[in-house]
């Protein structure tokens, strides 16, 4: 199941009641949010029950820090987790799985920081600074307090070493990341990460038909190309593709400067 509907068959169903009694859940609202200054039962849901998915996390934490019950019944009905893409967690999601942690359930997470483009909770300011990239910040914390230990997968099979290569320069070395391993062997006549000059993108696309990706529909106007946007491709294998640079990318490539420059950390 997905994370909203293990916050909602797990949390929100069950245990609504002992914040709100007499309420019931009656719907999911993913695109729907409360007013500026909503508050009590209006915070988390509109007029018909349904609950707003940018405030799922937040109902979620307040149940359990209030029930403990909610704790109790998922020792009883699960003695493994498994978390998948948990770099697109956000917000009061951090504060859930920090519960999770402390509970007799073994939670297993599966993610990797540096493919964060999604979030559960994009405007959400709670725990704003593990969001995307900054999740490995939170791990680290928790590995240092003896709550959990990281493993990083280093190797790859879908990705050429120099395409690995050349995205292991992406991140500042501060990260601490470890070098990646590419076990994709396969060969073409067209192997590597190329500059392409606009005036050759279409003898490019013609000659190689590589899927072409853009960050927003606003990008690469001046070409007409069948795009994909880039978290619409996230998890896609593609033979080859061809990248609009967004600004931060340009910097990137003509400067040499790393994209994704580590947080400084908080002092304790």
């Amino acid at each position: 199941m997905g994370w909203y509907t293990f916050l909602l068959r797990h949390f929100a169903k069950p245990f609504l009641p002992f914040k709100f009694p007499g309420e019931r859940v009656g719907g999911f609202s993913f695109e729907g949010r409360p007013g500026q200054f909503a508050k009590g039962r209006h915070r988390f849901m509109d007029s018909s029950n349904h609950l707003y998915a940018c405030e799922l996390g937040r109902l979620a934490s307040e149940l359990m820090a209030a029930t403990p019950a909610l704790l109790r019944r998922l020792e009883c009905l699960y003695d493994e987790i498994l978390i998948d893409e948990v770099q697109d967690l956000s917000g009061y999601d951090w504060e859930i799985v920090h519960g999770l942690l402390h509970s007799r359930v073994d939670i297993r997470m599966v993610g990797d920081v540096r493919q964060a483009v999604l979030s559960t909770n994009p405007r959400g300011q709670k725990n704003k600074q593990y969001g995307y990239a900054g999740a490995l910040e939170w791990f680290l914390e928790r590995e240092a307090d003896g709550l959990l230990s990281i493993s990083y997968a280093t190797t790859t099979y879908r990705c050429r070493a120099e395409i690995a290569a050349f995205s292991d320069t992406i991140f500042d070395k501060s990260w601490g990341f470890p070098e990646t391993i590419s076990e994709n062997h396969v060969e073409s006549e067209h192997d590597g990460v190329f500059l392409v000059h606009s005036k050759h993108v279409s003898q490019y696309v013609e000659s190689y038909q590589p899927q072409c990706l853009r960050n927003t529909a606003s990008s690469g106007k001046d070409f007409t190309l069948d795009f994909m946007n880039f978290k619409v491709s996230k998890g896609a294998t593609f033979e080859r593709v061809l990248i609009v640079p967004t600004a931060p990318i340009r910097t990137f490539i003509q400067k040499q400067e790393c994209l994704e420059l580590r947080p400084q950390r908080r002092s304790t």
